[in-house]
């Protein structure tokens, strides 16, 4: 998934980093701005415990599916209306429930009648998000996992999996460039495509992890943490109005919607971190109140902190040092001017 501000290029500058601070071997990775599983599943590869939280619910589902599952998922409760699943392979039901949801019988549902051309092309704004065939596929798949979940007969793992998978695949197919701020005029070459539903794969292991869906400046207050990692906001963009469709397609709800965008409510999800009159006092506070080891946190040089105040907040709490790392600018807008194509990267940390 095509993310602002994804931590994909910088994963090994991350892991030399802490690793040349942090001694101990089996340490848990805390990952409490997780955004969209990248970095806690990296660690999670590498035989950590990972916790991960983010307050955006799509992010959860990712999260809960990437970093949570980790173990061969059976679907056993599916058996009577897919067949094929009782003398399968165990590690090749997830493909049979795919294949499945996959040939489902299309729906008309909320993302086609709000997102796609021909429903709102009599409308007051025509929305081209997703082309009216991925619409309906979409809305089809939902549904269909909804009921599973209502009628008990998938687990919670085999619905985040399934919820997952379905927010990779629609994302891959999205007439935008990259964010849901805005959508395309005319439909790209990639959004013409009929969507396939894959798999969300993840990484099997038998460690323990625990996702959360919380606001972090109160996960900190009733948790205690080994080796933290923090990839807050940079700047004023909120990532629930970049987002928003793939939150509504998360959460399978019928919200308000308004404006050209048919934007959804996002008020109750504005992060502090992405507000310059309140950046300063947030993260003095999450400083302040964290339980951890050792914290470290990637920042890049575009900021609404400066390098000076992160500097003052976290060597309150002790030894603060920094790492640096120059690496490429993450562009959704091809055609939009940047004064460099190069973005550097800080990340702060403390031994507490």
């Amino acid at each position: 998934m095509n993310y602002i501000g994804s931590k994909k290029s910088l994963l090994e500058f991350l892991e030399t980093s802490i690793n040349s601070i942090v001694k101990e071997k089996n340490y848990i990775f805390s990952d409490l701005f997780a955004w969209t599983w990248i970095v806690g599943r990296f660690f999670k590869e590498k035989w950590h415990k990972v916790i991960a939280n983010d307050l955006q619910y799509y992010s959860f589902v990712l999260n809960k599916n990437y970093i949570e599952n980790h173990k061969v998922l059976s679907f056993n409760w599916l058996i009577e209306e897919i067949p094929e699943l009782f003398t399968s392979d165990l590690h090749n039901t997830k493909n049979l429930v795919l294949d499945y949801l996959n040939n489902l019988n299309w729906k008309k549902g909320f993302i086609y009648k709000n997102y796609s051309p021909k429903w709102t092309k009599w409308k007051e704004f025509e929305r081209m998000y997703f082309s009216d065939e991925n619409a309906l596929k979409c809305d089809g798949i939902r549904e269909k996992i909804e009921i599973w979940k209502k009628e008990e007969k998938i687990t919670e793992n085999e619905y985040y999996f399934l919820l997952a998978s379905l927010l990779e695949s629609i994302d891959k197919v999205a007439n935008t460039a990259s964010v849901y701020g805005a959508f395309l005029k005319k439909l790209k070459k990639s959004a013409q495509k009929l969507m396939i539903l894959k798999p969300a794969e993840f990484y099997l292991n038998d460690n323990e992890h625990k996702v959360f869906n919380k606001d972090i400046n109160k996960l900190i207050l009733e948790s205690s943490h080994d080796v933290v990692y923090l990839d807050p906001p940079y700047n004023h963009r909120q990532y629930s109005w970049n987002y928003h469709i793939l939150e509504t397609i998360a959460l399978g709800d019928k919200p308000k919607i308004k404006g050209k965008t048919w934007m959804r409510d996002c008020s109750k999800q504005k992060s502090d971190y992405c507000k310059k009159v309140e950046v300063k006092k947030a993260f003095s506070y999450l400083i302040e109140n964290i339980d951890a080891k050792y914290v470290f946190m990637s920042y890049n040089c575009e900021w609404l902190l400066s390098h000076q105040e992160i500097k003052e907040i976290m060597e309150k709490r002790w030894k603060y040092w920094v790492f640096t790392k120059e690496y490429r600018r993450f562009k959704a807008w091809k055609d939009r001017n940047f004064k460099k194509d190069s973005v550097l990267e800080y990340l702060h940390y403390i031994k507490i």
